[in-house]
């Protein structure tokens, strides 16, 4: 079974099962998956829920979010993803969830919305689910007309938005500069097909948070942006 199967099988099992029984979700798919992985998911630890109210419920939600971005870690087919990376990549974002998600974080999110702008939503499914078990809202625009449209009509806390989208192949910084001169000033990352030290540059000097073409550090990007005070 590869990488593909592995995150179909997590989400279909996940819906069925619902996330309180993730460990036997996980303790399924060691039994399927090579060693790469079962290293990964042994370093979660034993999932636990003590307790009640609040407590569990930011437990579960944390679980949510680390299985989402475990799939959108590995499930893109622009990279090459091997056993062994692909563990990599899942522990990368456990790690994140683990050390940037609590209680504080999941009630900021939950009263916030983001706008998601890129012409094939669809490749993003496991990205915005990652968030969207904190609480955060999402609305989405297939073009930069679209969203420039709704962000005058509605207030967002973050923008994410691709690079290249037909004709434009710098549509990305098309819908930046028209906010930035606009006067909005609405944090936005750029999530694209490049990680380049010079892109992450140039996506800072012209005003944007951040770019980059990594589930998790996208996460982290947009936990900043709920985090700052505009």
């Amino acid at each position: 079974m590869n990488v593909d199967d592995f995150v179909k099988l997590v989400d279909s099992v996940s819906k069925l099962m619902g996330v309180l029984a993730w460990p036997t979700v996980v303790g399924f798919v060691l039994v399927r998956f090579g060693p790469g992985l079962k290293e990964f998911f042994s370093s979660l630890g034993e999932l636990s829920f003590k307790g009640a109210g609040f407590e569990a419920t930011a437990k579960r939600k944390r679980d949510e979010a680390t299985a989402a971005l475990v799939a959108a870690s590995v499930s893109h087919p622009d990279t090459s993803v091997t056993p062994g990376s692909a563990a990599q990549r899942a522990g990368e974002a456990a790690s994140v969830v683990a050390g940037a998600v609590n209680a504080q974080v999941i009630r900021r999110a939950s009263k916030a919305t983001a706008l998601w702008v890129d012409d094939r939503p669809d490749n993003n499914i496991y990205e915005r689910r990652s968030l969207e078990a904190l609480g955060l809202s999402f609305v989405l625009a297939e073009s930069t007309d679209e969203a420039l449209d709704l962000v005058a009509k509605q207030k967002f806390d973050v923008i994410i938005s691709d690079m290249s989208r037909p004709p434009d192949s710098r549509a990305g910084y098309t819908l930046l500069n028209q906010l930035r001169g606009s006067g909005n000033r609405t944090p936005l990352v750029f999530y694209a097909g490049s990680n380049a030290i010079e892109h992450k540059a140039e996506a800072r000097k012209n005003g944007a948070l951040g770019s980059t073409n990594r589930a998790s550090e996208l996460f982290s990007y947009v936990l900043t942006a709920l985090n700052r005070d505009y």
